[in-house]
């Protein structure tokens, strides 16, 4: 019997682990299925004591094109499956975005929506030449604003969430959205670079420095997607 490929690739290596979103043939769209897999994933390496940062990846040349549309088609008419995706959002926001450890977003290629929210919800990015980050959903649907402004400040935010503006990697660097920007093939030797970096400082001083930007921020657990 043929298997359903995994949605969701985790690989652990010492003191971190990489989550590759694999849904290639759907530009790695964050279905619930692979939410809840993400949430899954980080709420068991969060447990592991060895584990000192994680790295967010993309199958192929897509980073991931945001949130499965095709699911929002469903929720339209089944109320308990609309139940289903807004609780696996929420959990999957909350989960990634208070994950006590390090995250590093190696954006592989376009960001799009969810999948620029998820880069966003990372404390940290490298991306590809290839790469770029836009909000098409603004036209049809509410944003995940705040991490956003948190990083790149109100006027560059109200651009690209009201105003529609676009940016390639070059200027998201320019823009400190993204810490480097690598040739597609450099890109995970210069995510391990990051992580070698990272994980020279002890687990524990990871975990309050994770907190205190948490707290500057000044994000309350519990809040729901689309509040943010």
């Amino acid at each position: 019997m043929n298997r359903e490929p995994a949605s969701l690739l985790v690989e652990r290596a010492d003191e971190y682990a990489t989550l590759t979103l694999n849904r290639p043939e759907k530009r790695n769209a964050l279905s619930v299925r692979l939410r809840d897999e993400i949430s899954d994933a980080l709420d068991a390496l969060a447990a592991e004591d060895a584990m000192k940062v994680v790295v967010i990846t993309g199958t192929g040349d897509v980073f991931s094109a945001g949130f499965d549309l095709s699911e929002f088609e469903r929720a339209a008419g089944d109320d308990t499956f609309s139940r289903q995706l807004w609780e696996s959002s929420d959990r999957y926001h909350e989960t990634v975005l208070h994950f006590p450890l390090p995250t590093l977003a190696a954006v592989n290629g376009p960001a799009l929506a969810g999948g620029f929210d998820l880069a966003v919800l990372c404390d940290l990015r490298i991306a590809s030449s290839t790469a770029r980050f836009a909000h098409p959903e603004r036209t049809f649907g509410d944003i995940v604003y705040g991490p956003l402004h948190d990083l790149v400040g109100g006027a560059l935010a109200r651009e690209l969430t009201i105003g529609g503006r676009e940016l390639n990697a070059d200027e998201a660097h320019a823009v400190h959205l993204v810490g480097e920007v690598v040739a597609p093939d450099a890109l995970m030797d210069a995510a391990r670079a990051t992580v070698a970096r990272v994980v020279a400082a002890p687990k524990d001083v990871l975990v309050r420095t994770k907190a205190k930007a948490l707290a500057r921020a000044g994000y309350a657990r519990g809040t729901a997607s689309l509040d943010l």
